[in-house]
């Protein structure tokens, strides 16, 4: 059987978990399609995600286990700061998704602390520092 290598373009259905077992994204809910992508230097993946297609054929399964530094970046301290409160939309709260402007343009960034005077917000990414499981299923090979 034909297995997936660089220049192959793979079509690929994925669960995305934590350790936990709780489901943080998947293709497989109605109206999602697969991952399509071309196995090269430049796939727009996940380093371990991409790494995880190689080898693989038509129709096979894989768990894959991907650590902070093959996912999405350990967490870095630099990105989490305090706000003044007068400075944040009234009611904020811890888990709000809130939209900052940097020197780059807007970026998103989550709320971790909420006190009387100050506001943490958190700009990594909010899967950044975590263990990822992918249960994968290549579709196919092109």
């Amino acid at each position: 059987m034909k297995k997936a290598e660089t220049g192959n373009s793979i079509t690929v259905h994925y669960t995305g978990k934590f350790e936990d077992g709780q489901v943080f994204d998947t293709s497989l809910t109605e109206g999602r399609e697969p991952i399509s992508a071309t196995l090269n230097d430049e796939i727009p993946l996940i380093k371990g995600f991409a790494k995880g297609l190689y080898d693989l054929t038509e129709g096979e399964k894989r768990t894959l286990e991907i650590e902070p530094t093959e996912g999405y970046g350990d967490v870095i301290p630099e990105l989490i700061s305090e706000v003044p409160i007068e400075n944040m939309p009234e009611g904020v709260q811890v888990g709000d998704m809130l939209q900052a402007e940097g020197p780059m343009g807007p970026f998103n960034v989550v709320v971790i602390d909420v006190n009387e005077t100050v506001v943490k917000v958190d700009a990594n990414h909010p899967l950044a520092g975590k263990k990822l499981f992918f249960d994968i299923e290549l579709v196919s090979i092109d």
